[in-house]
């Protein structure tokens, strides 16, 4: 068991950087830290409290700032415990307690194996770290999580969690250029998903490093002695790479260890940029090159503002080798990536917190994007702003779910799958019940609430943003309509089946699929209730010898001649009823003569008279016959519920007062209404009349008037 750091340790480390400490402030958030863990332990056995200290003190040895510290030390209570942010916002300050939720909101993540679900976990971390202090702490979490990883017994979950390590973490620690993070969290992944390999790896590199020691001291030497000859003051070291590093190389190049020949590697660190590129002059001109090994990271940093110059030669003893070119500073960010940022600010007597919470890593990062040095790098760069302008959000099981920014419960809903989002009732975002157009936050917990009898809503759309969510809402809906106009279609199929004496199953319906362009029964019953396809004619096709009948042949054949309806007309001339005002029996009526037309009947306030005002010898008197005709069509306009069941009562109603439906269109639909345009055959003004009124009283019907032009 470890020695566990004190709060006065603590504060010591972190003082030479921080001259202006709190140090009481460091003392009561390590107290806080510890009774609120009181009586938790770690897998190890040790006291829970122990984790977040040694987090924190991961990054005072980074020189981070102070309230990043205290955010390490409380980073877990609000996840694990029955504190909560207000407690630390009361108890420290909105700084740290919006720290510690950022920190919280990562933790909660249940990470998977597959890539899918590590690079959204990738890019949720990077939507989220507007403050890159976040981040940092979680690092650390991860590094010291790794460094205890053998105390878990569970191989499932060792695995688990070097997985996730080595697929998320260790590549976020090299996406902000940390780099002593990365290589720790890399190789301690390595132990436990790859221990022989990673074994004999190391005997055979700690073999090439003892058996070659000689010859590289001899090369520093050389190279130093060279380099300051020529009037350059440096400091040449050589390194064995990394145990992961060197073995990522065998897999990708399919190669034996001993074949590599570049498994150490040499750094020379000059006092300017200068004399980064006149080391690099003295060894091209002294050295032979290696081709197409050679990269310039001074004048195009790689997007964690790491800058180096890289070059491979075949240096003394003829032996090929790496070098890195920098300065003191190059080195300091190549080690420490941003976390060098804190460094330099910890040589400042004040720290302004407000600058330091500011530092927009992403962005600063992005700045470099039109200087990258291949189109991969542009595109990786550009990926990342496109990160920015999403969100990550999780089901109550962990699964996170990418959605663009502004996107509300409702285009969640949807994201997870359309049967969810079309039986949605309510959502409730981090335990709390909210609206559907709520908009979402990364790191939000979504639990979506469904009721397998509820029906989406069009104005749904209104507040939608995602392609996907519109997409299932708009189908859901089209096939509703189309339901329900199915449900209207058969009844009036049935109807005209029965007045022909017939009975047609559906099967029967389909070798006429094709001529009425449908694409299955219930499809064609569906135009049959919007009015696209009249049953007469469907009915014609299965049998041609068939023709339309009517209650009489009296009526039949009144109907066939409207000049026998009308008093007054002209003998011989073809007569029809006007389309733009439906003319009844019972209303008072004008002839028209329109030329190549004959007579055209209208009620005598229908608005398509007033162009004929200054031709009176177009204008025929006319009027009813007595006993009128036995069906004249009357157009009326519905506006009817959007409810299951309400187009067949209105057209059974219509049925009971002995009025037929001759055709229907309809006009418009929202999620609470039709508005239809209804043809009805009657007999009277005042059959249409009464069939009006007995609709006004339906409590599916919203309004309904007779048309009028």
């Amino acid at each position: 068991m470890s020695t566990i750091v004190s709060a006065a340790e603590l504060s010591d480390r972190i003082k030479p950087f921080y001259p202006s400490l709190d140090v009481e402030m460091i003392d009561r958030a390590y107290k806080f830290c510890q009774q609120a863990h009181e009586g938790q332990k770690r897998s190890s056995g040790e006291p829970y409290y122990t984790h977040p200290v040694e987090v924190a003190t991961i990054l005072a040895d980074m020189h981070l700032d102070p309230s990043t510290i205290i955010t390490a030390l409380l980073h877990d209570v609000v996840e694990d415990t029955e504190i909560t942010l207000d407690q630390i916002n009361k108890g420290f300050s909105p700084e740290i307690a919006e720290l510690v939720d950022g920190v919280t909101k990562l933790t909660k993540m249940e990470m998977q194996s597959d890539n899918k679900q590590a690079e959204n976990v990738r890019k949720l971390v990077m939507a989220m770290s507007n403050d890159i202090r976040v981040l940092l702490v979680k690092l650390a979490d991860r590094t010291h999580n790794m460094r205890t990883i053998f105390a878990i017994k569970n191989e499932d979950k060792r695995d688990r969690i070097a997985s996730e390590t080595l697929n998320i973490f260790a590549p976020l620690a090299e996406r902000i250029g940390l780099t002593s993070l990365q290589h720790e969290l890399e190789d301690r992944a390595f132990e436990v998903l790859h221990p022989q390999p990673r074994e004999s790896i190391q005997s055979r590199l700690e073999y090439l490093t003892e058996s070659s020691k000689d010859i590289i001291e001899k090369i520093i030497g050389e190279l130093s002695a060279h380099l300051k000859a020529s009037g350059i003051s440096c400091q040449v070291t050589g390194r064995a790479k990394t145990l992961f590093s060197i073995w990522r190389k065998t897999q990708s190049k399919n190669v034996d260890m001993e074949e590599l020949s570049d498994v150490m590697a040499f750094r020379i660190i000059v006092k300017d940029i200068p004399a980064c590129y006149q080391a690099l002059g003295f060894l091209h001109v002294h050295y032979p090159t290696v081709m197409g090994r050679f990269k310039d990271y001074i004048s195009t940093p790689k997007p964690n503002k790491y800058q180096s110059l890289h070059t491979s030669i075949i240096g003394p003893f003829k032996k090929k080798i790496e070098i890195q070119i920098r300065t003191e500073d190059m080195h300091r960010i190549a080690e420490d990536g941003v976390a060098a940022h804190w460094r330099y600010k910890s040589k400042q007597s004040h720290v302004d917190h407000r600058e330091i919470r500011g530092f927009n890593w992403l962005n600063d990062l992005l700045d470099i994007s039109s200087r990258s040095e291949t189109a991969e790098e542009f595109l990786e760069n550009t990926q990342l702003e496109m990160y920015s302008d999403q969100v990550f959000c999780f089901t109550p099981k962990g699964k996170i779910i990418p959605l663009p920014r502004q996107a509300t419960a409702i285009d969640f809903a949807y994201a997870v799958h359309s049967d969810i989002g079309n039986t949605c009732v309510g959502v409730r975002i981090n335990g709390k019940h909210r609206q559907l157009a709520t908009t979402l936050s990364n790191g939000d917990q979504v639990e979506i609430i469904t009721s397998p009898s509820a029906i989406p809503s069009a104005e749904w759309e209104d507040f939608m943003v995602t392609g996907r969510a519109k997409s299932a809402l708009r189908r859901f809906l089209r096939l509703k309509k189309e339901a329900e106009f199915s449900r209207l279609g058969r009844a009036l199929f049935s109807k005209a089946s029965r007045q022909h004496g017939i009975e047609i199953a559906d099967h029967m319906l389909e070798p006429c699929l094709l001529s009425f362009e449908a694409e299955s029964v219930q499809h064609l019953y569906a135009l049959i209730g919007e009015g696209g396809v009249k049953p007469i004619h469907v009915l014609a096709k299965l049998y041609p010898e068939l023709r339309p009948v009517s209650k009489s042949a009296k009526r039949a054949k009144k109907k066939a001649d409207p000049a026998l309806d009308i008093k007054g007309l002209v003998p011989g001339m073809a007569v029809h009823h006007g389309s733009c005002c439906y003319p009844l029996p019972g209303e008072r009526i004008v002839g028209i003569i329109t030329t190549g037309k004959g007579i055209t009947v209208h009620r005598v306030d229908c608005s398509v008279l007033e162009k004929f005002n200054t031709m009176p010898e177009l204008w025929l008197d006319i009027e009813w016959n007595k006993e009128g005709p036995a069906r004249v069509t009357g157009r009326m306009i519905v506006v009817l519920l959007n409810e299951p069941g309400s187009l067949a009562a209105i057209t059974m109603l219509i049925s009971q007062y002995d009025g037929n439906i001759s055709n229907i269109h309809l006009l418009e639909r929202s999620s609470d209404f039709f508005r239809f345009q209804l043809d009805v055959e009657v007999t009277h003004i005042r059959h249409l009349n009464a069939i009006l009124a007995a609709m006004r009283s339906s409590k599916f019907v919203e309004s309904v008037e007779r048309e009028k032009i």
